[in-house]
């Protein structure tokens, strides 16, 4: 009995996170390109922005920023690096694994190595900004501390990695929006384009994502 109440519960768990992961990329697939551009370049710019504003004063009148002003400004920024990164990453995913129910039925396409190759950046990013946040609410007990050189190798090796998971993730999501708006196989030459607009995001999305949203809107005009 209490197997088939574990086994259950397991079930429900598993189907409530596919569920939520459904409805996650429905609403990156179907938002704005304007949405997506406010989150990601947007709120940062008007918090740098109103900092410019906050400081001015100080600055003119000949004063100086307290360390402790200072320290919590620059604790925010680590904050805007993760929404910033967790808005960008979460369109790419959307992209890469929600249009694969649109794909011609003679292509597939290797998802579970998408999937794996996303997320080893975005941990690495998460424990990067993560640690910003605790030196920087620690600096003073970590003043005169070295990185030992064999930490700071992995440190080096697992950037360099992230950086061409990253890459592939961008190849991926290119060629799979490529794929589908073409309904055929498709060679790098013929979505550089898109990999390059997903690079340069603050450009791309502008471009892209108004393509999706027509892909979403044949969707329901079919259903």
């Amino acid at each position: 009995m209490n197997l088939e109440l574990g086994s259950l519960i397991i079930r429900k768990f598993i189907h409530l996170k596919i569920t939520k992961n459904k409805m996650m990329i429905e609403k990156f697939l179907r938002a704005k390109h304007y949405q997506i551009f406010l989150l990601t370049i947007g709120i940062p710019f008007a918090f740098q922005f109103a900092v410019v504003l906050y400081l001015i004063p100080t600055i003119n009148g000949g004063g100086e920023i307290d360390d402790e002003t200072l320290f919590s400004i620059i604790k925010v920024f680590p904050v805007l690096m993760m929404v910033f990164i967790g808005v960008i990453f979460g369109w790419l995913y959307s992209i890469g694994v929600g249009l694969q129910s649109k794909l011609p039925e003679n292509v597939k396409m290797k998802v579970g190595k998408f999937k794996v190759f996303f997320f080893i950046p975005l941990v690495y990013i998460s424990l990067i900004s993560l640690g910003m946040i605790f030196l920087l609410s620690n600096i003073a007990l970590l003043a005169g501390t070295f990185a030992p050189g064999v930490l700071i190798l992995v440190f080096f090796l697992f950037h360099l990695f992230s950086m061409f998971c990253i890459f592939y993730v961008l190849y991926f999501a290119a060629k799979t929006f490529k794929t589908v708006e073409l309904q055929r196989e498709v060679g790098f030459s013929e979505f550089a384009g898109e990999f390059f607009m997903l690079w340069i995001f603050p450009i791309g999305v502008w471009i892209l994502q108004p393509k999706i949203n027509k892909m979403m809107e044949e969707e329901d005009e079919f259903l």
